[in-house]
């Protein structure tokens, strides 16, 4: 398994900050809701450890979360939906994990039920870069 199998990862020339700010604008022009969002630099500092800036963003859309779990609770394990922005190498990436994989744990949902799903994360990210 590759990590193109799970996630969606794009690059982009804006800087950490910016690159949150634009998921949150995306997230939000796409109708979908914000649950959280974790800095996951500034949670281990407290802690005395050191790390790059990383924000994992927990977002949701009601129309995909409702049909899922109408079909199989379980599917909450893998909600909410995650954009992270992070920077690596010194160049900030915007990456989501694929719900195509939900499909491959819950066959009651189909493939082209979490390819929307899918979809609409990927344009997202898009919008975002």
């Amino acid at each position: 398994m590759h990590i193109s199998d799970f996630a969606y990862v794009v690059e982009t020339n804006k800087n950490f900050d910016e690159a949150v700010v634009a998921v949150l604008k995306a997230v939000d022009q796409k109708g979908w809701a914000l649950f959280q969002v974790y800095d996951v630099k500034e949670r281990l500092a407290a802690k005395g450890f050191q790390q790059k800036p990383l924000k994992i963003i927990e977002i949701c859309s009601g129309k995909y979360a409702n049909a899922f779990l109408n079909k199989n609770r379980m599917v909450s394990l893998c909600m909410p939906c995650k954009i992270n922005v992070f920077e690596e190498n010194g160049i900030i990436k915007i990456a989501g994990m694929k719900p195509s994989m939900i499909s491959q744990f819950f066959p009651e949902i189909t493939p082209a039920e979490a390819a929307a799903a899918e979809k609409e994360l990927k344009e997202i990210v898009d919008a975002a870069k």
